[in-house]
């Protein structure tokens, strides 16, 4: 299998080169702004940046399956001055494009990695999303990866193209940024958060487990034209999260109880309450399906996963 993978340089994209040239038969090359060293140049096809005016052939010539992963990502504290007009043209006009392009090249396959945030920011508790539930993108990036949904679904109806959907939640693993490292800087210099009384459930997973999943959706006939959530199927309260980030570093967890609604009063007060809320609230999902169909299970445990995540950030 000849399989073309775009966003190699990202923090999803390294997890699923590591995994797809460790899978057998297949062939990996890579459609990327900036080299990857170690790698043939032969193999590599550079691409300055992507929006609908893109052209990708030099990429597709003798390709199976594209892998993209390529997009402009959630940004916090966005400053563009029309940041929905900046996401489509990367995550909407670039990605129809090149699925455009594929179908055209006789690719047969197209796995897009969208994001939970195409159903909403939050579940109620005691209830989850599932790949039937209505989208209801709340952000500009999230409704980016849902209009790149719906316009690869009508690609695949018009050409056979088989579209392949996943939509992970929040990505973990050696490397990442963000809240997430933030709260491992918090938990290593030992602070003591005021997140005792949270009770919340959130689905998370590991970028070694996503690419584990990708990697599969790129090869199993069963995937063809299906949509999957996909995490670690071990859902976590942020106390729960806390004190697993401080055992994988041999560190207490420094918990104090302070109740919900003042957290929420001070994150509106200090214009926190975005990070108040993902810290407080709830985000489940439900990703039988994919193991139902693929017979995928996570590779890593969520204490597995932990332990690489702070290992790779030099934590422990």
């Amino acid at each position: 299998m000849n399989i073309l993978l775009t966003g190699a340089n990202g923090f999803v994209g390294r997890a699923t080169l590591a995994c797809l040239l460790q899978t057998p038969d297949t062939a990996v090359s890579l459609a990327l702004r900036t080299p990857i060293a170690g790698m043939s140049a032969h193999c590599q096809h550079p691409i300055e940046s992507i929006s609908g005016n893109t052209r990708w052939s030099h990429a597709l010539h003798g390709v199976d399956t594209v892998i993209h992963l390529a997009a402009r990502v959630h940004v916090m504290n966005d400053r563009s001055p029309d940041p929905l007009a900046e996401f489509r043209t990367v995550n909407v006009e670039g990605s129809l494009a090149l699925a455009r392009q594929a179908a055209s090249a006789g690719v047969r396959r197209f796995v897009y990695i969208s994001s939970i945030k195409v159903l909403g920011e939050s579940t109620l508790p005691g209830q989850t999303f599932t790949e039937d539930s209505p989208a209801e993108p709340r952000d500009p990036y999230g409704i980016s990866k849902w209009e790149a949904e719906q316009g690869l679904r009508d690609i695949a109806d018009q050409t056979g193209l088989e579209v392949v959907i996943l939509r992970p939640p929040l990505v973990y693993g050696p490397g990442v940024g963000a809240n997430f490292q933030s709260l491992m800087s918090a938990v290593r210099r030992g602070f003591v958060l005021p997140l005792a009384s949270v009770k919340n459930k959130r689905s998370m997973v590991s970028v070694e487990n996503l690419a584990n999943a990708i990697c599969l959706c790129a090869q199993h006939p069963a995937a063809a034209n299906q949509t999957f959530l996909v995490s670690d199927q071990e859902d976590l309260s942020t106390p729960q999260l806390v004190s697993a980030l401080a055992k994988a570093m041999k560190r207490p967890a420094r918990l104090l109880p302070v109740p919900v609604g003042m957290l929420k009063t001070i994150g509106r007060i200090t214009g926190k309450s975005a990070a108040i809320d993902r810290l407080c609230g709830n985000l489940c999902i439900d990703s039988s399906k994919i193991s139902r169909m693929l017979g995928w299970r996570p590779i890593l445990s969520v204490a597995d996963a932990m332990q690489q995540t702070v290992a790779g950030e030099g934590l422990t």
